[in-house]
């Protein structure tokens, strides 16, 4: 009846507007960590076939046998292994930037900051302080891609593959890392304007709850 309507209805107010966004922008990072660090890599040898064939970008590519299909393989598994921990890392943030959303948003539906409206100073602190760790977070996951790709291993990698005409395999960014800078901007003034509207929502409680006669 009542009770649900009123609840619902702060589904159409700005803060859970920006609650949703950061929900949608946390998990479009989620799958762009996972795209950055989700394939070992890596060749398998065929010896009936008589090469080396990839299933990394879903073909197979044959050339490399016997010394370079080792090598090949070495340099797979290290460039991987490079990029693993970097590629975790976002994906444990882009998880937890996907959950914390939702904590806010039932909060919000229960009507409990009305109940206890310094959980929207709590609210507001927590959407700060992501907003402001987002930007040392992301130079951390770009700075740590690009020593990856400035590596030697990287370099050889990329090379190796060249050398038998095979693209794809150059040592930069790829669209799906690319794309996680402009999002986690996006997330970090989607969590600024939560917090300003979490203080603006406090104040109008706090002076609702002084004047019960009005209401």
């Amino acid at each position: 009846g009542q009770l649900k309507r009123r609840r619902c209805r702060y589904l159409h107010t700005g803060r859970a507007c920006c609650q949703t966004v950061e929900v949608l922008l946390a998990a479009l990072i989620l799958v762009c960590s996972s795209v950055s660090g989700g394939s070992a890599g890596g060749y398998t040898g065929v010896p009936a076939l008589g090469g080396i064939y990839c299933y990394q970008y879903g073909g197979a590519y044959s050339g490399f046998s016997g010394a370079d299909g080792e090598r090949a393989q070495q340099l797979d598994q290290r460039f991987y292994l490079l990029k693993l921990p970097s590629a975790r890392a976002a994906m444990a943030v882009g998880g937890w930037l996907l959950a914390f959303p939702r904590v806010p948003i039932l909060v919000g539906v229960l009507r409990i900051p009305w109940q206890f409206p310094a959980w929207l100073l709590i609210e507001c602190t927590l959407d700060t302080v992501i907003a402001v760790g987002t930007v040392p977070a992301l130079y951390c996951f770009f700075h740590s891609l690009l020593r990856v790709y400035n590596s030697s291993v990287c370099k050889a990698r990329e090379q190796l593959y060249q050398s038998k005409g095979y693209q794809g395999f150059w040592c930069g960014l790829h669209g799906a890392e690319i794309a996680a800078g402009p999002r986690g901007c996006v997330a970090a003034v989607a969590y600024l304007l939560s917090a300003g509207l979490a203080v603006r929502e406090y104040r109008a409680v706090h002076e609702q709850k002084q004047k019960p006669v009005q209401l």
